[in-house]
């Protein structure tokens, strides 16, 4: 009982590890600065989103990591959960707002995995990225879509080489 208490408490500590990882790369200045992406919450959201998909991503190639992968999606949805009380949205409109930005995350799962997928994948994911990741106004550079698309082919190319070990033991090590 004690030794599955202990290995619970080690895969939180693991999957907290990882979270906080994936959020330090959410906050690079270069995602809002240069790539597009809106400093709003609903750019942080997209931001953090795309950053969570790249990480399943790399998760869906080794069967020993779903799990894991799994415990980062929850651990994705409380962290925006708490989030949107913390901006002041009431306790009666939480589940609702929930459902609507948990329906979104699935929503730009789906469509950047069918972008990666696609024969060439760099032109598909920045039409997806368009009016999901990116508003389209004067504030977003021109080629901002094409831009983060290759930053998430490269994201994604970096998140490869990261050994299953040592996702195992929480630590995120990206190469350059």
């Amino acid at each position: 009982m004690m030794e599955r208490w202990r290995i619970a408490r080690r895969n939180r500590a693991i999957v907290e590890d990882i979270f906080q990882a994936i959020v330090a790369l959410t906050r690079q200045p270069r995602l809002y600065a240069d790539l597009g992406v809106a400093d709003t919450f609903s750019g942080r959201f997209e931001a953090l989103s795309l950053h969570v998909f790249l990480f399943l991503r790399r998760c869906r190639s080794e069967t020993g990591l779903e799990a894991l992968a799994q415990d980062l999606v929850d651990r994705f949805v409380a962290d925006v959960d708490y989030t949107i009380r913390e901006l002041g949205i009431g306790d009666q409109s939480v589940p609702k707002r929930m459902r609507k930005l948990t329906g979104v995350f699935y929503e730009r799962v789906r469509v950047y995995h069918a972008a990666f997928d696609a024969a060439e994948p760099q032109p598909a994911l920045a039409e997806a990225l368009l009016s999901r990741a990116i508003e389209l106004d004067a504030a977003a550079p021109r080629d901002a879509a094409a831009a983060l698309a290759t930053y998430m082919i490269e994201t994604d190319r970096r998140f490869g080489a990261i050994a299953s070990k040592a996702i195992l033991a929480g630590r995120l090590e990206l190469t350059e």
